[in-house]
């Protein structure tokens, strides 16, 4: 009979070799860039994008919200508008050369959901498509602390290269664990509110709820979720996977 052990080890080498083949071109762009070089907190943050990124994420919905108001409820030159906004955010972006992902991620978020909107010619649909993405993201990130493979984790053992290693140290899995559980509560929290206004119809308050769940409310996810990494980690390795996101993070910006 198999050694439990061994067995248990081969299904994390075989794990981690998934998810190498998943992330292989983020690992990629990192390994083309030179060592990280020691960072700071400060570099942390401006590696995620900085306010100007956040910024960008939600200047679409403002548009929209503000479009809809002052033009008398005129719900195809609201969706115009903030289509437009995001397709130039994107050309910027594109000029900008960042990652292909970053230039049309927004931009196409937003079409889909001006999309819906205008084929049930309800303004409040306009949100779905973000609750539905809400509840996805939610459930994911839930599945993966319950069955003990929380997301930061699987991503710490990419970009470290450290494969599953972090799963042994149980201060590193109860860490990435926490860190994860701060996203399942941002999404919850967001739809515990959003949800309910969208079936009662409650457009501004829903707009307004969409867009202040979403910079400030994400700002303040990443900076919890910093904190509890930083807080779960012994300075040695916290460093260490600081400088290594922090690395990853610029080269998929290029």
């Amino acid at each position: 009979m198999a050694d439990p052990t061994s067995r248990r080890d081969q299904i994390d080498d075989d794990l981690q070799e998934k998810l190498v083949e998943i992330l292989k071109p983020e690992v990629e762009a990192a390994a083309t860039q030179p060592p990280p070089p020691k960072s700071t907190d400060k570099d942390f943050f401006h590696a995620l994008g900085g306010w100007g990124a956040l910024l960008d994420i939600g200047l679409p919905w403002i548009a929209f919200l503000v479009a809809y108001a002052v033009t008398d409820h005129k719900l195809q030159l609201s969706l115009i508008i903030a289509v437009g906004i995001a397709a130039v955010l994107a050309v910027v972006r594109l000029v900008r050369r960042q990652a292909l992902r970053n230039v049309f991620g927004g931009f196409i978020g937003v079409l889909i959901s001006a999309w819906v909107a205008n084929r049930t010619g309800n303004a409040k649909d306009f949100y779905v498509p973000g609750l539905l993405t809400n509840l996805g993201y939610g459930l994911l990130y839930l599945i993966t602390v319950l069955i003990r493979w929380p997301l930061f984790g699987f991503l710490y053992g990419v970009i470290t290269q450290t494969g599953t290693a972090w799963r042994r140290d149980p201060v590193l899995l109860r860490g990435f664990s926490r860190a994860t559980l701060v996203f399942v509560g941002l999404f919850a929290i967001r739809l515990i509110v959003q949800v309910p206004l969208y079936f009662t119809g409650s457009l501004n308050a829903l707009g307004i709820a969409k867009i202040g769940l979403g910079l400030p409310f994400y700002a303040l996810a990443i900076w919890l979720a910093y904190a509890v990494l930083r807080g779960s980690m012994p300075p040695e390795k916290w460093d260490e996977a600081r400088d290594s996101i922090t690395h990853l993070l610029r080269a998929n910006k290029k």
